[in-house]
C-alpha cells in the first residue's frame, strides 16, 4: 500500500514542477519552450497531477484510518496510472501533432485502462469492507 504514498509524492512533485514551468515560461523566454507549447493542455496536466496526488494520498489515508488492507496490485495501478495519465497531457502540450499519432492513442488507452482498474478495484475493496462490518 505504501506505493500510494510514493505515487502521491511523485504526482505532487510533478504538480509543483508544472506550476514552475508554466510560470517561468510566461515570465522569461526559455529557448524551446517560449510560446511553443499548448498552455491550456499543460493546465489540464497540472490539474490532473493535483487530482491524482489527492487520490493517492486519500486512498492511502482512508485505508490506514479504516484498517483496510488494499490489494497491492490495485495500489500499483493507481500509482502508475495516476502519474502516466497527466504525463500524457504534458506530451500533448509539447507535441502539436500528438492527437494524430497512433502510439499516443495506444499508450493513452493502456494508461486509462490501468488507472480504471486500480480505481475500480480499490473502490470495490472499500465497499466490500463496508458491507462486511
Amino acid at each position: 500500500m505504501e506505493i500510494l504514498l510514493i505515487g502521491g509524492v511523485a504526482t505532487a512533485m510533478a504538480l509543483i514542477f508544472s506550476a514552475w514551468l508554466m510560470t517561468f515560461t510566461r515570465w522569461y523566454p526559455i529557448p524551446g519552450l517560449d510560446g511553443t507549447y499548448d498552455f491550456a493542455t499543460l493546465i489540464r496536466a497540472h490539474v490532473d497531477f493535483a487530482l491524482m496526488s489527492l487520490f493517492n494520498f486519500s486512498f492511502y489515508g482512508a485505508a490506514m484510518g479504516g484498517g483496510i488492507e488494499l490489494p497491492v496490485i490495485a495500489c500499483w495501478c493507481v500509482a502508475i496510472g495516476g502519474f502516466t495519465n497527466p504525463s500524457i497531457f504534458v506530451v500533448a502540450a509539447l507535441d502539436e501533432n500528438f492527437w494524430d499519432k497512433m502510439i499516443w492513442k495506444v499508450l493513452s488507452g493502456i494508461s486509462f485502462l490501468i488507472t480504471t482498474t486500480g480505481f475500480v478495484w480499490i473502490s470495490y475493496t472499500f465497499v466490500q469492507h463496508y458491507l462486511s462490518v
